[in-house]
């Protein structure tokens, strides 16, 4: 059992290659730790080499006060300081997607220590739907070149002697991506705990048809593929949970078992119609589809987010 603290080292074990994705035959153990933001129920990771002390970020987080318009980098200067510590060189800050419940601390983890943000290539779609929304200045990109890197379904990225394959898990939005790397698998906000159940798809570009074959691509992984969540809420009152495996949640996550694919849309689409928008739905979206950097500046010298009137349906 894990228990609620900051950041948590995760021992791997390793028992099997991962389902001819990717091949852990000559790759090194990856050591991840985990830092979990219990403000947003935000998991972040460090995913290391071990043998080259090379590393890869994972939905780092920037702290919001949205009552004061105001951020902190309490969250993000814990990562710096673990990777500081350990000697690691920062090669990668991944985005499973553009967050909708908090912002990116990239960007400004990038300043510190360096790195390359990537996130998956659908970015596109994701900016020129929020990109319309809050009437973005004339020349905001919609080509995704806020990121360093925009990453093609199945790429194979290089950390050290670890290999990041990015699987496209499309269905919360457009732009979801996993990342596999030996027998681990950072599965974004897709899939949660088995008792939590599964990605709402309900904000625009999202989409219950393909969630469920982004759910059964991973579920094809091998049984004892460790699966690494980007949010938990401890329902029932348990403690905080973040890891799982695919034979787990094949066989008890309660959105899944038993449901064809129709009747998984018909929940998905039924549950999604019942639930609250995410407080930081509309700060996050419009700094993440920036890439983790704020709205440029006004001429008075201040940034501002934007609050779209009557606009959101969820």
């Amino acid at each position: 059992m894990q228990t609620l603290i900051n950041s948590r080292t995760i021992k791997p074990q390793i028992e099997s290659n991962v389902g001819g994705i990717v091949s852990n035959s000559t790759q090194s153990v990856p050591v991840i730790t985990a830092f979990f933001d219990k403000a947003t129920s935000t998991v972040s990771y460090v995913v290391e080499d071990p043998e080259t002390k090379d590393c890869a970020a994972i939905d780092c987080v920037l702290d919001y006060d949205v009552s004061k318009g105001q951020t902190s980098t309490r969250s993000a200067d814990k990562m710096i300081k673990h990777i500081t510590e350990q000697g690691l060189n920062l090669i990668w800050l991944l985005e499973t997607h553009v967050h909708a419940d908090h912002l990116s601390g990239a960007p400004y983890i990038q300043s510190q220590l360096g790195g390359k943000i990537a996130i998956g290539d659908q970015i596109t779609h994701v900016q020129d739907i929020f990109g319309h929304l809050f009437n973005a200045e004339d020349d905001f990109a919609r080509n995704g070149s806020q990121f360093d890197h925009l990453i093609s379904p199945n790429e194979i990225l290089k950390l050290g002697h670890l290999t990041i394959m990015a699987l496209h898990t499309p269905g919360h939005t457009p732009a979801c991506m996993s990342f596999v790397v030996s027998d681990a698998c950072f599965v974004g906000d897709t899939l949660f705990m088995p008792d939590y159940g599964t990605a709402r798809c309900d904000f625009p570009g999202g989409d219950a048809k393909a969630l469920y074959d982004s759910l059964q691509l991973i579920l094809s992984l091998p049984d004892n593929t460790r699966l690494f969540m980007c949010h938990d809420y401890a329902p029932g009152g348990r403690e905080y949970l973040w890891q799982s495996s695919v034979a787990e949640s094949k066989a008890n996550n309660i959105h899944l078992v038993g449901k064809s694919k129709t009747e998984f849309v018909h929940m998905r689409e039924t549950r999604d119609a019942q639930l609250n928008t995410p407080r930081l739905l509309l700060p996050s979206v419009q700094v993440n589809m920036r890439a983790g950097h704020m709205p440029p500046v006004e001429d008075n010298g201040i940034a501002y987010i934007k609050i779209p009137v009557n606009q959101m349906v969820t």
